[in-house]
């Protein structure tokens, strides 16, 4: 397998953010397919590869694309890129999603810090024997994504959105009554993927910053018909505004 030079920090992006890599300097390229027994993406709007590069003096791995619950991979399957990134050294994590928004003060092209997450997908990475060498069997979640790297992020951009990511399974998008629940519980958006990696990347004593693109009002709030090209689209065009956040964090970091 090509083996890609060090880093500490990586960014995993989230449908219609891939596009992020070509603000990377002398980039480095690394299919997933290349990696054997790697889980590969069948979303559109995820590249499916490792693109390594520099923004100014600072080494950065991105994962262009991710994969899914909803795809049919398991949650260890889903993790697993996760966890080969802490092999490779990586500290900090910075995961991006695209998101629905629950919150009505939130509009399509705002970027929201994830503060907190609820895990209602109903499974867990963890389950299953735990590897010491990995981490804990229990450990505290309380800390799930970190202050400091919030903190970060808003000093560089104080009219950043913040607020609680809600991870369902998918892979349809949710019904008028469960948005109603969802808000219920304190959700300000919702999606399909993050919380794994996140309990995972906690697991293995890594820093996790989580920002989701808003890209639609949720079901019930949003007036119209919710499609996967709609989601694509509003990432694409929120994509300046989010290379600049990621751009000014990294060279933060």
């Amino acid at each position: 397998m090509p083996i890609l030079p060090p880093a500490q920090i990586a960014v995993v992006l989230g449908s219609g953010l891939g596009q992020f890599a070509d603000a990377l300097t002398n980039p480095q390229y690394l299919p997933y397919s290349q990696i054997t027994g790697f889980p590969v993406s069948t979303v559109e709007g995820h590249a499916g590869q490792f693109v390594h590069g520099f923004i100014n003096q600072t080494p950065v791995l991105l994962m262009q694309g991710r994969v899914h619950r909803y795809e049919g991979y398991t949650p260890a399957e889903v993790v697993f890129p996760i966890r080969m990134l802490k092999s490779w050294g990586i500290e900090k994590l910075i995961l991006t999603n695209a998101a629905g928004g629950i919150n009505e003060n939130f509009k399509a092209g705002d970027l929201m810090l994830i503060s907190d997450h609820l895990n209602l997908t109903g499974d867990n990475p963890l389950i299953g024997p735990n590897d010491s060498k990995l981490g804990p069997r229990f450990f505290d979640m309380s800390d799930a994504y970190s202050k400091k790297m919030l903190d970060l992020a808003k000093s560089i951009e104080p009219n950043l959105k913040e607020g609680v990511y809600a991870g369902m399974l998918g892979p349809c998008y949710e019904t008028v009554a469960e948005v109603r629940m969802l808000k219920m519980l304190g959700a300000d958006a919702v999606g399909m993927s993050t919380v794994f990696e996140t309990i995972a990347a906690r697991h293995l004593g890594m820093e996790v910053l989580g920002i989701s693109c808003i890209c639609n009002q949720a079901a019930g709030i949003s007036k119209s018909k919710l499609t996967h090209e709609e989601v694509v689209l509003a990432s694409e065009n929120a994509s300046k505004k989010f290379e600049d956040l990621l751009i000014r964090l990294i060279e933060s970091c």
